[in-house]
């Protein structure tokens, strides 16, 4: 096969003008000899197509920065919190100080009042022999009679020490870390305007024996939490001064799920 020579590429040789597929300007050289060989047309377009690439290979670069670049101003038009979704929801709850401080069992030991020695904790905790109950003259803050002295007995002595520093355990009110909160999940949102109610379940987990004899882990509680919209995104509100109710209250006044 054979078509005319050209020059350089200051020239373009004469077959160019009627095969415009084969010439192009990124060749220096179009056509410096006769191409009488197979082998030599197969190289003269195997350059073409090299050609042709780098230059789809240099547009595609520049398409994909444009993109990245396009990409990044949505991502920091719009930040994780502007959104309120169940999901932004459920991680700021399960991150609020509120939902993860532990729950604590005050335990009152010496003269007690009746009704706060028949609560189901106290009898739980003498079920289990962990304290000792005998029938006392109450004093004028604590009538009607009768009164009950509260006493830990060896086991629960046992049991305390090795839930709380040995000054906590002399106390006659003594502090018990008992359980935390775990997310059920987040049931669903209201919203209106920049304040949102948003309604979840949550159980309690016992994080020692004093814990899972006084609270289930198969017991689910529903709750309502207000959130407030702010320039930095949705927050959980944590105090009562808004229309909405705060945390420490919806954990507070949480009733039994369905």
């Amino acid at each position: 096969m054979s078509f005319p020579t050209g020059q350089s590429s200051g020239e373009e040789p004469a077959f160019c003008g009627r095969l415009k597929n084969i010439c192009h300007p990124e060749l220096t050289v179009f056509v410096t000899k006769d191409l009488s060989e197979p082998r030599e047309v197969l190289a003269l377009f195997a350059s073409i197509i090299i050609a042709r690439l780098a230059r789809i290979h240099i547009l595609m670069r520049k398409l994909s920065i444009t993109t990245l670049l396009f990409v990044g101003v949505l991502l920091t038009a719009c930040t994780p919190r502007d959104v309120l979704t169940r999901r932004l929801a459920t991680d700021l709850i399960a991150a609020s100080d509120a939902f993860r401080t532990p729950q604590r069992f005050l335990l009152q030991t010496g003269v007690i009042s009746n009704k706060e020695y028949s609560s189901s904790e106290y009898l739980t905790l003498q079920h289990h022999g962990w304290i000792s109950a005998n029938t006392v003259s109450c004093p004028p803050a604590l009538a009607p009679s009768p009164c009950w002295d509260i006493l830990l007995t060896p086991s629960g002595v046992e049991t305390v020490r090795s839930l709380v520093s040995a000054d906590e355990a002399a106390k006659p009110s003594i502090e018990i870390p008992v359980a935390r909160r775990t997310l059920d999940g987040v049931t669903g949102v209201s919203k209106q305007a920049n304040t949102a109610n948003v309604e979840f379940t949550w159980k309690w987990a016992p994080i020692n024996e004093v814990g899972a004899a006084l609270y289930s882990s198969d017991l689910r509680y529903r709750s309502v939490v207000g959130f407030r919209e702010f320039d930095d995104g949705w927050r959980v509100v944590q105090n009562t001064p808004h229309p909405t109710q705060g945390l420490d209250d919806a954990l507070k006044s949480a009733e039994p799920a369905p």
